[in-house]
């Protein structure tokens, strides 16, 4: 096992014998060989050991067993008392989940205040298998089937091509004592059940049924990359990003195979859920534009011809524009505000203003539309609703909810990015202009 861990481990990993490194250390048999291991190799490494408090004796001995240990080997020792139930408690959260995050928030506080290279930890084959299936029990899409990472980040993981009998044999045949923790022998947690009961009967069905599983779980791991590659270029092929969301048409998606699973990694990190990814692609089948879907961050919305992705709106307070304002800002960007001569270049874009200073009553007002609204559109001689206007120029429902509109003395002089008033505009016989321009 030596030879192998100095021969593929090390260079997989990429571990430099010149840097220096920390070991999370329970004192259990797979932490007692990953540091002979390192100790062996010629790795440097510091020791840290977490006390959670939640066994009594047996803890203040573990904690004993990982001082002595780092002392004999002459390694650095790191030693922090987690207050398990408080934590837990306070943050409405299970044991072990308080656990995990004391050990881990710890493991980073040390690694970062003595600038070592990553965390090793001492996870083996066997708790791959274990967290693959727990994942399963979740409801876990492929991902969930990759486990654990040998390297992500600062967590190093040398030991998970080996698994849990071999690192007995290998402690064994090198006189290691390690401790055992009487916990993992209570079936009360999922992972006990798994590790006691579950698997080993899985594994009685067939004599190659634990080799199988990991080269099945292997072959998986590496058809999730092929999709994820896959995913990428249909992403880049057929959403339509810009500044404030994306648009994915439906001819993009309706008949795409997998096509679930493509709305799930597109808006997974919108903070949409899987079965929100179905509840969309159900929906697509026959497509009832203004149909809105919700994340915490973002929404989605069903339109004419296709989904649109927008953050969720914020709300708007409303903005007063005095005469020497100069400039403002929304969502959308900043504008400046200024006179300009009204022999000046006319300005046709819709994102820009150009108004008769004379027909303008300040305070002016930018405010959210509102139902009821009206105006009369540039060029036109009579009133519209906005509601309307909107429809006509095909703006999204995702859209909508964010247009903004200038008031002044009650009466709307522009429905700003889209058409200012017709009684407002600039004319043969306006004498100051004020020009909004977005910057």
């Amino acid at each position: 096992m030596l030879d192998h861990f100095n021969s593929e481990i090390l260079p997989r990993l990429d571990l430099k014998k010149d840097q220096s490194y920390l070991l999370g250390f329970s004192g259990g048999v797979d932490s007692v060989c990953l540091a002979h291991l390192l100790w062996k190799s010629g790795v440097r490494f510091e020791i840290a050991h977490v006390n959670f408090h939640l066994r009594g004796a047996e803890s203040e001995q573990d904690a004993e067993f990982a001082e002595k240990l780092s002392m004999e080997w002459g390694i650095p020792f790191h030693l922090h008392h987690g207050e398990t139930h408080q934590i837990a408690d306070q943050k409405g959260i299970s044991i072990q989940m308080a656990a995990r995050e004391i050990r881990y928030d710890f493991f980073e506080k040390i690694r970062a205040q003595n600038h070592l290279q990553g965390i090793f930890l001492a996870h083996h084959e066997d708790d791959q298998l274990e967290t693959i299936f727990l994942n399963l029990l979740r409801g876990t899409g492929i991902e969930g089937l990759y486990g654990m990472a040998e390297k992500k980040g600062w967590l190093i993981r040398p030991l998970l091509s080996f698994s849990k009998e071999e690192l007995i044999s290998y402690a064994k045949s090198h006189q290691l004592a390690w401790r055992e923790d009487s916990s993992n022998a209570k079936v009360d947690y999922k992972r006990n059940k798994l590790r006691l009961e579950a698997l080993p009967a899985l594994y009685e069905v067939a004599d190659d049924a634990r080799t199988n599983l990991l080269t099945s779980f292997a072959r998986l791991k590496d058809t999730g990359k092929a999709f994820s590659g896959l995913f990428e270029s249909w992403k880049s092929a057929n959403i339509q990003a810009s500044e404030d969301g994306a648009f994915l048409p439906y001819s993009s998606i309706q008949h795409q195979a997998g096509a679930a699973s493509l709305l799930h990694f597109w808006l997974r990190p919108f903070g949409f859920q899987p079965d929100q990814a179905n509840q969309i692609y159900s929906s697509l089948l026959e497509p009832k534009p203004g149909t809105v879907f919700y994340s915490p961050s973002h929404l989605i919305n069903l339109d004419r011809t296709g989904i649109y992705l927008a953050p969720r709106p914020v709300d708007f307070a409303g903005i007063s524009l005095e005469k020497e304002t100069a400039e403002f800002r929304l969502s959308e960007g900043a504008y400046r505000i200024s006179q300009v001569s009204p022999e000046s270049p006319l300005d046709v874009s819709p994102e820009n203003a150009q108004l008769d200073a004379d027909m303008l009553e300040f305070p002016l007002e930018i405010r959210n539309w509102q139902e009821g609204d009206r105006f009369m559109p540039l060029g036109m001689n009579s009133e519209k609703k906005i509601s309307d206007f909107l429809i006509d120029s095909k703006v999204p429902l995702i859209k909508k909810q964010q247009v903004k509109v200038l008031v002044s003395g009650g009466k709307i002089a522009w429905v700003i990015g889209f058409r200012i008033a017709d009684w407002a505009k600039r004319g043969p016989s306006t004498r100051k202009v004020i020009y909004f321009k977005k910057s």
